[in-house]
């Protein structure tokens, strides 16, 4: 019996003494490239699934400023799509109030990286109210917007990170006062699950054994140059290897082109380029292995949709991905930009009993990265507060 189901149980058994929390989620981001609720919700699906576990136990707003007005219920979460002023950048006096007429007992503000409209938020607020932040990806700010953080800091009750690591740098660097408030927990989830192998190779076409997909953008820091050059020296060894790249951008493109150029193992790297969000399903649920070579991670969301698709990992030991591969139980962790680390992570996986690797990477990806998992991570962080 899950988490939600006991909590539900214990509601309807003894539902005066357990009353339910009120979460708002807020963010003060301005998304004017949205004119509907719908095209909200497709863009936020990989994370509004963890409101719809919450709603089971816990009364949910969203709060968001889109190109469209007026309220939207869904899977009992109660999206308010509203219209402030975007002039007064600095000043949410209106989104603020609109959060506090919502009586919250827990507001979980999305980002780090605007203190002034924290600071606003916490001073409106009844001190009983607690305050989550929940990290995407910001890096620290400097100079005097730095000890605006530290300021708003002082209002905050918890912070969740994806990794304690990726926390730990903002104590480090002097923004956050202590890592006592910092919680991990994993940003976004997948929609994505498991279908038959032979099924999902029809869709894709793609062949190999073993077979290892890239997913993400041809930037330095994702450092596909990296991938693919040890890459090619794998397949000279290992020669039914096949390495499947999808990427929406092509900073790096022309680069890998040139490497590939006449290269003896050049038909084991396969550019596929952009496809539908959609179709990944297949192509995630085709493949053996994950590949990143990222240097930093606010989390991992690729990784985290191909682990919910039983492929195993293979990423850099960076703090974000030492949470998502559980210290690198579900897969192989290697230096980021070491060519000799990567190809001997990549030497592991001839000798590596893949199906049992995937079934840890399933199990894990239930037990801590999926929806369900996420929303009892905040519902017990908040109880807690």
């Amino acid at each position: 019996m899950s988490f939600f189901m006991i909590i539900q149980l214990m509601i309807l058994c003894y539902g005066l003494f357990i009353p339910f929390m009120n979460f708002v989620f807020v963010s003060y981001n301005y998304s004017p490239e949205f004119s509907s609720p719908e095209s909200w919700l497709k863009r936020i699906e990989g994370y509004s699934g963890v409101y719809e576990y919450l709603a089971k136990i816990a009364r949910v707003h969203d709060v968001k400023q889109i190109d469209y007005e007026g309220d939207y219920i869904h899977q009992n979460i109660h999206y308010h799509f509203v219209k402030f002023d975007r002039q007064k950048k600095h000043f949410s006096l209106q989104l603020n109030r609109f959060v506090k007429e919502l009586i919250p007992d827990i507001v979980v503000v999305h980002g780090l990286h605007l203190p002034l409209q924290l600071i606003q938020l916490r001073l409106i607020l009844p001190k009983k109210t607690k305050i989550m932040v929940q990290h995407h990806a910001e890096k620290p700010l400097p100079g005097i917007k730095k000890y605006a953080q530290r300021i708003a800091d002082i209002g905050v009750d918890a912070y969740l990170f994806a990794s304690h690591g990726l926390g730990d740098d903002w104590v480090k660097k002097g923004n956050l006062s202590s890592s006592e408030k910092i919680h991990e927990v994993m940003e976004v989830s997948s929609i994505f699950y498991p279908v038959e192998r032979s099924s999902a190779r029809l869709k894709t076409g793609v062949k190999g054994q073993p077979v290892f997909l890239w997913v993400g953008r041809l930037n330095e820091n994702k450092d596909p140059l990296n991938i693919v050059s040890t890459f090619l020296k794998f397949a000279a060894v290992e020669r039914e290897a096949k390495l499947y790249m999808i990427y929406h951008t092509d900073e790096l493109l022309s680069s890998i082109k040139e490497l590939l150029k006449e290269h003896p193992s050049r038909g084991a790297v396969i550019l596929v380029g952009q496809i539908p969000h959609s179709d990944l399903l297949y192509w995630f649920n085709s493949a053996d292995f994950i590949l990143s070579g990222s240097f930093y991670e606010g989390s991992g969301t690729a990784i985290c949709e191909a682990m919910s698709c039983r492929c195993v990992p293979i990423v850099t030991d960076i703090s974000s991905f030492q949470m998502i591969t559980d210290h690198g139980k579900c897969g192989i962790l290697y230096e980021a930009g070491s060519e000799t680390a990567l190809l001997a992570a990549l030497m592991q996986t001839r000798e590596m009993d893949i199906e049992e690797k995937q079934r840890l990477c399933l199990a894990y990806f239930k037990s801590t990265l999926s929806f369900e998992a996420i929303a009892r991570q905040i519902y017990e962080i908040a109880g807690s507060l």
